[in-house]
């Protein structure tokens, strides 16, 4: 019976609390909104139409950069020892049973042998470095048919091997190529004479990821072999697709020991490297902007923090007589401070309305217009990506209003200096 009595007068002094603070925060013919209360809600809605601008550049640069570095290279990757991210690396020779320990594998999706190897690209007016990377009639074209911009996906895996070629609108534009165009590659080894030869450009790509845009040439895996002096069932190596990015690491851990632990001859000698691993440079720039991420998170709640103290401090000071009246008729000193920061929550609750409109709003006219551009060469991506997602928004919202709340419990001890008798006297 004690702990029901408790409850309802804890439930009927918060229904108080807040009805009075919704009463205050109703515009009256006197009762308008001051200078500082527009100033808190501007802040707030600044602070969090930039953190909302902020995480979803950062997620989205988080997603691209991980989904197109997917495209090239996949999660996970089997090659020799002596070949970890060289383009002239010792053949791998197929096996059935290699392939069998990697499916099954826990995450494992899907596989596909690859070859490559280094060249030169040469024409009458350019010449460039490029990856010339061979694939099977089975690899997983649905990246490249994405970013095809021109022509068609080169054919290959058919009965008669063809020359042709994809490559990317940026390295297409340093040769001067176009599609149908012919286009010669040198092949130097060292100590040996150059090899070349005569490739077609089936299609033209764009990725937007200048990086690997500017190198990675697709064609047959045959061609390659040709130019390796490789049989048949020698390889680069295997990418393999996960079932997430997130869990490429233990996938390659775990591939890694298997195989390591293996008695079988084909098993020797053999790596497995995760995309993070390979492109750990990328990884780790992207990683780097979780605390650009923090400090503007910070930044905005100590400005918010700072601009709302200011605009409680002067509402209640502008309330300084209804305080002393509500002491005068028996409330406490905390029921007092509860009606000032739902007075404050109120204010929070606005300026947060508005900041995600106009985040919301700007992340949605980028991702459907592409409007701000970006340096591919210092940025990796073409254009600014962003990437909304109910999850993070939520907590963002619920960590910004809680934490702004908490922190004003400190000035809204103000109240408890106004004495009742001299509010009430000298109005």
């Amino acid at each position: 019976m004690l702990l029901c009595t408790n409850f309802r007068q804890n439930s009927a002094a918060v229904n108080l609390a807040f009805f009075i603070a919704r009463r205050m925060a109703k515009p009256t013919p006197g009762n308008k909104p001051g200078v500082m209360e527009r100033i808190a809600v501007v802040s707030v809605a600044l602070g969090m139409a930039v953190m909302i601008l902020a995480m979803a550049v950062i997620m989205g640069f988080k997603r691209e950069v991980a989904r197109k570095m997917t495209g090239f290279a996949a999660h996970v990757s089997v090659t020799d020892v002596r070949g970890v991210n060289a383009l002239d690396a010792q053949p791998v020779h197929r096996s059935a049973h290699v392939e069998e320990l990697i499916r099954a594998t826990d995450g494992f999706v899907a596989m596909a042998p690859y070859a490559v190897k280094g060249g030169i690209v040469r024409t009458a007016d350019a010449v460039g470095e490029v990856m010339l990377k061979g694939v099977e009639g089975d690899y997983d074209w649905s990246y490249f048919r994405e970013w095809l911009v021109d022509g068609e996906l080169p054919r290959v895996g058919d009965s008669v091997r063809t020359k042709d070629i994809l490559l990317s609108r940026s390295l297409a534009d340093k040769l001067l190529l176009g599609v149908g165009d012919k286009v010669e590659m040198l092949f130097v080894e060292q100590g040996e004479m150059p090899r070349r030869d005569r490739f077609k450009v089936a299609g033209i790509y764009a990725s937007g990821m200048e990086e690997m845009d500017g190198v990675v040439v697709v064609t047959d895996i045959r061609n390659v072999q040709r130019l390796s002096e490789w049989g048949p069932d020698e390889i680069s190596g295997y990418e393999i697709l996960t079932s997430d990015l997130a869990d490429a690491d233990t996938f390659a851990r775990t591939l890694g020991r298997t195989l390591l632990y293996d008695d079988a001859e084909d098993s020797e000698n053999l790596a497995v490297t995760s995309v993070r691993e390979r492109y750990a440079n990328i990884f780790d720039w992207l990683k780097a902007h979780d605390v650009n991420a923090a400090v503007i998170i910070v930044i905005m709640l100590i400005v918010a923090f700072f601009n709302m103290t200011s605009a409680l401090l002067i509402l209640v000071l502008e309330r300084t007589r209804m305080i002393g009246l509500l002491k005068a008729l028996g409330m406490r000193n905390g029921e007092l401070r509860r009606i000032f920061l739902w007075r404050a929550a109120l204010v929070t609750l606005r300026g947060l309305a508005w900041g995600n409109a106009v985040g919301l709003g700007l992340c949605l006219v980028q991702k459907w217009t592409h409007l701000v551009k970006l340096s591919a060469e210092g940025y990796l991506l073409s254009e600014v990506p962003v990437a909304l997602n109910w999850g993070w928004w939520l907590a963002l919202n619920a960590g910004f209003v809680a934490a702004i709340v908490a922190l004003l419990v400190i000035p809204t001890a103000v109240v408890s200096t106004v004495k009742p008798e001299e509010t009430i006297r000298y109005e």
